[in-house]
């Protein structure tokens, strides 16, 4: 058997996951022949099935949380990773083991080329088939109570899309990978509306009207059943960023609070996802979690989740790199990291932003770590992040999709007139540069000048290696 470290370069090998053409990436039948030949490790474990543009990350990381708190043995699969392959695949929390990705590798790896070479499939398996089949393997060996799968692009032709999910959930949908998915809102919301199961159970939020009338009309199409997670989603208003914006006084983080009625009861969410658009999150979350209450599993029995245990799994949410602060420390200023990495995206980190630092503009600078990767709306991006900043730097990621920081100008170039841009060639070097410029003033432990803050952001991929140079832990 390989060891981890040939495992992880015969994975990256295969070549980004959307660095194939779309027709090789989307098809069904192909990850059906390799589950086949597992002996269909999809069948073994129930799940919940999450698409969506911007979300499904934090309501996939809020409803296993909430989940496990519950007393479930709760798997989670979802897609990027930050800084380790392995976070995409865990269980109870915790990524799974290198000797478990390299031995679960082997296995995968080795009956994919028996199928080439018998001719049942046309090429070897693509990346994130590849690690598909893996965590459908890994889950079925630990047979956890519950899994909950993000989607990794689209819904209706994503590898994850086999299973026959005990609910779907569908986050805000917005325009973003339109290569592969659809030049406008309808033709995407037809993608992730995709998992949708005829019978089943479908949690949403009303959200743009082309996505409503799409969800909406699939849903009567197929015969499912809408839960509207509208009750669990706190009123937003100008008075309300008090208590929605803030440091715990428990904890001493950064968060969410705010009462919330859940079967009667109400509770105190303490969510660590910062931003208004998380509250949305959280709350398809939370109906997702009620909608599973009281469903039987093998193994389990009959779920139990109380409303102390959805208070206490949205308390213990870890879901890092999504608007997470770094405090200034030593010659080190403030960081906000943020994944912002389409247009979606781009405004919830600049609202967020808002709310969150009052003094922006009132002698608090942003210098901005810029890097994006070329098939996103680079100019819409830039063109809603980069007037916040008083500098950017930059810069590029270590990956083939990566655009380059000239390209970044080219594409920013009618509103970046008259900025202070610069260019770094690693992100290493833009945050050593970001440093420079805005590091605060120390005095012992304390901060005494506001000092500079600085805004690492426009993709996962840079935000995770600000993460590994910077030594923040997942």
């Amino acid at each position: 058997m390989a060891n981890y470290e040939t495992a992880l370069a015969q994975m990256y090998a295969l070549g980004h996951e959307l660095a194939q053409t779309p027709s090789h990436k989307f098809d069904l039948a192909h990850i059906r022949v390799l589950l086949a030949a597992l002996g269909h490790p999809e069948n073994r474990f129930p799940t919940v099935l999450i698409a969506g543009t911007n979300g499904k990350g934090s309501t996939a990381a809020t409803l296993g949380s909430i989940l496990q708190a519950s007393g479930l043995k709760t798997g989670l699969y979802t897609s990027p990773h930050l800084v380790r392959i392995n976070e995409r695949i865990r269980l109870n929390g915790k990524p799974i083991d290198d000797d478990d990705f390299a031995l679960l590798h082997d296995v995968v790896d080795r009956t994919a080329e028996r199928l080439v070479g018998e001719g049942d499939l046309p090429w070897h398996p693509s990346f994130f088939e590849m690690l598909t089949a893996m965590a459908f393997e890994y889950f079925a060996r630990c047979r956890p109570d519950m899994v909950v799968l993000e989607v990794g692009m689209g819904g209706r032709l994503d590898a994850t899309n086999v299973v026959e999910p005990r609910l779907s959930i569908i986050t805000d949908i917005s325009l973003d990978h339109e290569k592969y998915l659809g030049e406008t809102v309808a033709e995407i919301a037809r993608e992730k509306a995709g998992i949708i199961r005829p019978g089943g159970i479908v949690v949403t939020l009303p959200q743009l009207p082309e996505a409503n009338n799409v969800i909406g009309n699939t849903i009567l199409d197929v015969g499912a059943r809408a839960v509207n997670a509208v009750p669990y989603v706190p009123p937003v208003s100008p008075g309300s960023d008090t208590y929605m914006s803030g440091q715990s006084p428990e904890s001493g983080r950064r968060g969410q609070r705010y009462p919330l009625e859940v079967r009667g009861e109400t509770i105190l969410v303490e969510s660590p996802l910062v931003g208004r658009h998380q509250l949305r999150n959280v709350g398809l979350a939370i109906a997702a979690a009620e909608e599973l209450h009281n469903q039987h599993i093998e193994n389990q029995g009959t779920v139990q989740i109380t409303p102390e245990t959805i208070a206490r799994g949205i308390r213990e949410t870890q879901w890092p790199g999504r608007f997470q602060v770094v405090p200034a420390a030593g010659d080190n200023p403030e960081y906000v990291l943020d994944v912002a990495h389409n247009p979606a995206g781009a405004w919830a980190l600049r609202s967020t932003l808002s709310v969150a630092y009052g003094d922006l503009g009132n002698g608090r600078e942003i210098t901005m770590v810029f890097g994006v990767m070329r098939d996103k709306a680079v100019q819409e991006i830039t063109e809603i992040l980069f007037p916040i900043a008083g500098r950017v730097i930059l810069t590029h990621a270590n990956n083939p999709r990566s655009a380059s920081p000239d390209e970044i100008r080219q594409a920013a170039a009618r509103m970046a007139a008259g900025m202070d841009i610069e260019e770094a060639e690693d992100v290493a070097s833009a945050l050593d540069r970001a440093r420079e410029v805005a590091g605060p003033k120390i005095a012992g432990p304390k901060i005494t000048g506001s000092g500079g803050l600085v805004v690492v952001t426009g993709s996962i991929y840079i935000v995770g290696e600000a993460m590994r140079t910077l030594g923040v832990r997942i």
